[in-house]
């Protein structure tokens, strides 16, 4: 192995070293939400600065190897780490949010959602996983098998949204804990749209092709 192969190896230790913490984050989130663990959700609130320091790592890193003129395959590789890393990022920024929503939602009685909330958030980590060990492995077809599943987390989020606004209009007691929830629903979304950006660029990295926007 070249330094300059050690160095793309390393480089992709660190995305993968990213992975586990923005992911981690997303679980402990969802933990402190429902087991209403305000001092889980602080924990979460203050790591999140942990995965933007190895996103400014990873692009550091990633300017370095760039000037290198590296290889079309270690071009896309390098391009690549750069785009996963910053969907990491605003993954770790929902968790950030899910912690947040919920230090305000223990503060008062358990609303149970209309939509199985626990069941939309299981949904995304599997597509976020599956996302990121089509990564390390270079496995195209679970990648691949990511992308439509966003569709049922986009109609699980619609439907959560025009559950509780009934609920809020039927009791407006509630108002409150019907927006932190749906605030939290919708960082599931968008964890579920990162994962499908990720897994995009999973497919870009291992066979060159583009599969974003199909119909642009």
């Amino acid at each position: 192995m070249t330094h300059f192969e050690a160095d793309l190896h390393a480089l992709k230790e660190q995305l993968l070293a990213m992975a586990s913490r923005a992911e981690n984050a997303v679980n402990l989130a969802l933990k402190a939400l429902v087991e209403r663990d305000d001092e889980l959700a602080r924990r979460v609130q203050q790591d999140d600065d942990q995965v933007d320091r190895l996103e400014k790592t990873i692009d550091r890193h990633s300017v370095r190897l760039l000037a290198m003129a590296p290889l079309a395959t270690q071009l896309r590789l390098i391009v690549s780490v750069t785009k996963i890393a910053h969907d990491l990022e605003r993954i770790g920024d929902e968790a950030t949010t899910i912690a947040r929503r919920s230090l305000e939602l223990s503060q008062e009685p358990t609303l149970q959602p209309p939509v199985d909330l626990p069941r939309m958030a299981q949904m995304a980590i599997t597509m976020l996983n599956d996302a990121l060990q089509a990564f390390a492995t270079g496995d195209i077809p679970r990648a691949l098998a990511v992308l439509p599943r966003d569709q049922e987390v986009d109609a699980l989020n619609k439907q959560l949204y025009r559950e509780l606004t009934n609920c809020m209009i039927e009791q407006p007691a509630t108002i409150a804990r019907c927006l932190n929830l749906m605030t939290i629903s919708k960082a599931l979304e968008r964890v579920a749209d990162h994962a499908k950006n990720i897994a995009e660029d999973v497919v870009y990295l291992y066979e060159a092709k583009d599969i974003r926007h199909p119909h642009a």
